[in-house]
């Protein structure tokens, strides 16, 4: 048996990030150590944690760089403040009772450490090596993180050496934005004018998108790097090449025609989870959508009630009822046959004063186009309607509390 262990502590080019392994001598860690405590890989020398010299830590413990060794210097920064403080973390989590002291002896354990060519700081290469040992240690004799952690966690936190958050559905409502322009200069105005919220999805309409390509998409990205952005091609054959296309220009969803045959829509919704990215199924004019729905083997990630823009201008320019959600069908029913972690999003004419309703009713995603981007102030729209919808996911989450629980005492919970 072993187990793993991870952990990133500090900050700059200091910063220490260790992975390891601890497992029995006489089991396959054991055989790991030994083959890598032989190997003369150049740069990459693993060398024991010692506490100081001649005074190995137990568990015998071998360190392994993760970054070329390329001269003295870089040398210096692991058989001094990283030797020492791997050594050191090991022996305290004995001692602290991490590690059961009856079983160190039998143990060994195996650390890789990363060291910026660049960091000078020899307290500080001591200092973060330590703690996130001993932090991997404890997780690794923890079996952290659980399976429900991870789930949980998986669309909430962001990479620090990434850059950039990429944004997940996990917890709705959202507003989106329907971008159905054919001007560049509007398309970059109203952008910029859109508040800086999670809960807001850009969408590239489908004008938008015949004007000015696909490529559309990367030009949104970089007026917003961390923004939800929805290609809507109304995708009606060959849905997975387009699929393909709207995720290469960096799309994190796709819209697709539900007048497409049951074959093309299955065929571009399993693209779209090839590709990491979520399928959205367009049911606007399409008859009977929930029998159509139920024929597919493979349900879209997001399923679109949409109402016909042009249809609606008709009936108003007639004075005649444009009608409420009730037209939409239950969305209740819709999401038993989606199934679990589904969203569902309305789209035609909402108002903020429908968006109560929209919810009441059970949809995910509220779709506003013409409110929003034929508004003067655009801001102003857009918060008419953020005010029906919750606070971003995290808002008032603090930084770090993400990790492990701490476990008080009965008395002082």
């Amino acid at each position: 048996m072993y187990n793993i262990g991870e952990a990133l502590i500090g900050s700059g080019n200091e910063l220490a990030h260790i992975d390891l392994v601890i497992g029995e001598k006489n089991g396959p860690v054991g055989s790991a150590f030994v083959e890598n405590m032989t190997s003369l890989s150049i740069g990459h020398t693993p060398l024991l944690a010692v506490i100081r010299p001649n005074l190995p830590t137990k568990p015998s413990t071998l360190i392994i760089p993760k970054v070329t060794v390329g001269c003295l210097d870089d040398a210096n920064k692991i058989f001094g403040p990283a030797q020492t403080a791997v050594g050191r973390a090991v022996a305290d989590a004995v001692s602290e009772g991490i590690i059961d002291k009856e079983k160190a002896e039998d143990l060994v354990i195996m650390v890789t450490v990363f060291i910026h060519p660049e960091a000078k700081d020899f307290r500080k290469i001591y200092q973060y090596n330590y703690g996130a040992t001993k932090l991997a240690l404890k997780r690794a004799m923890d079996s952290y993180p659980s399976t429900e952690k991870v789930t949980a966690e998986k669309d909430r936190g962001t990479h620090p050496v990434m850059g950039f958050k990429v944004v997940r559905l996990w917890n709705p409502p959202y507003l989106q934005v329907a971008l159905d322009l054919d001007s560049m200069e509007d398309m970059e105005r109203i952008i910029d004018s859109l508040p800086n919220r999670e809960r807001i999805l850009i969408e590239a309409g489908t004008p938008l998108v015949k004007k000015f390509g696909v490529g559309i998409i990367s030009k949104i990205r970089e007026l917003r790097t961390d923004a939800f952005i929805i290609a809507d091609l109304k995708t009606l054959d060959v849905g997975r090449i387009e699929v393909k296309i709207a995720a290469d220009e960096t799309a994190d969803a796709v819209a697709i025609s539900g007048l497409g045959t049951p074959e093309s829509i299955q065929k571009a919704v399993q693209e779209a989870s090839k590709q990491g990215i979520y399928s959205i199924l367009d049911m606007m004019n399409v008859d009977n959508f929930v029998e159509k729905l139920k024929g597919l083997k493979y349900k879209p990630d997001i399923l679109l009630l949409h109402r016909n823009v042009d249809l609606e201008t008709y009936k108003a320019e007639k004075g005649e009822n444009l009608g409420d959600m009730t037209e939409w069908g239950n969305i209740k029913e819709i999401k038993e046959i989606l199934g679990d972690n589904r969203l569902v999003a309305v789209a035609g004419g909402i108002t903020p004063d429908k968006v109560d309703q929209a919810l009441g009713s059970g949809a995910d995603i509220i779709v506003v186009g013409r409110y929003i981007i034929g508004s003067r102030d655009v801001r102003r729209a857009t918060d008419d309607f953020l005010k029906y919808l919750p606070q971003d996911p995290d808002t008032m989450r603090l930084a770090l509390e993400e990790d492990e629980p701490l476990e008080l005492n009965d008395d002082k919970k």
